[in-house]
């Protein structure tokens, strides 16, 4: 499995090794070893696993996790296929307001891991996309937050990416990471990284 650091401080991506013979194919989209290697750490106890199903140009996100509790994920594109997305919210954070992409598929299996702390978005780019997530917390209404996936002071790749953007009502509502920011509702960087340490 090849692993690598994104633009976002603690991000990063797993690629694993695809096996095809003439009945499919076999790989191992999460691999203790090689995540390991690149985070220094195990990964968290998981707490809970989501799975979505999603149309062309549904856009999930952007979505946090109050911190604390803070949650870490680890997502994987089971079928179909994904512009995932992590952004930096983190308050204090090397890499704040800054983001990255991973093109999640059926021909490399990519997968990404979520720190503690930041903001988690993605765009289906074909009918039936299906995610699934490994979360170090379970669900909390009251703790899930959003910010606008079309805020322009994030840039998020939504305009190019060659599809109409479908978006829920919450998310077409949701706040801009400034407005955020000034309501106090952002992670602190530091505080995430303390979180982290300890699931």
């Amino acid at each position: 499995m090849q692993a690598r650091k994104l633009a976002v401080e603690g991000a990063i991506e797993f690629t694993p090794r695809v096996f095809p013979d003439d009945r499919g194919a076999f790989l191992s989209p999460y691999q203790e070893a090689a995540f390991v290697e690149a985070h220094g750490s195990p990964l968290f106890r998981v707490a809970q696993t989501n799975h979505s199903v999603s149309k062309r140009g549904v856009v999930r996100g952007v979505h946090y996790t109050a911190t604390p509790p803070g949650v870490a994920k680890y997502v994987y594109c089971a079928r179909g296929k994904a512009l995932d997305i992590v952004i930096d919210i983190r308050v204090g954070s090397p890499t704040f307001g800054q983001w990255d992409s991973v093109l999640m598929d059926q021909q490399d299996h990519r997968a990404l891991y979520f720190p503690v702390g930041v903001g988690h978005a993605f765009i289906a780019l074909e009918d039936d996309t299906v995610m699934s997530y490994m979360i170090s917390g379970t669900y909390v209404a009251k703790d899930e937050l959003a910010l606008s996936p079309l805020d322009p002071a994030l840039g998020l790749p939504i305009e190019t990416s060659g599809v109409e953007p479908i978006l829920s009502e919450r998310d077409q509502v949701a706040i801009t990471l400034a407005e955020a920011q000034e309501q106090g509702l952002l992670p602190d960087y530091a505080k995430s990284q303390e979180i982290e340490r300890h699931l």
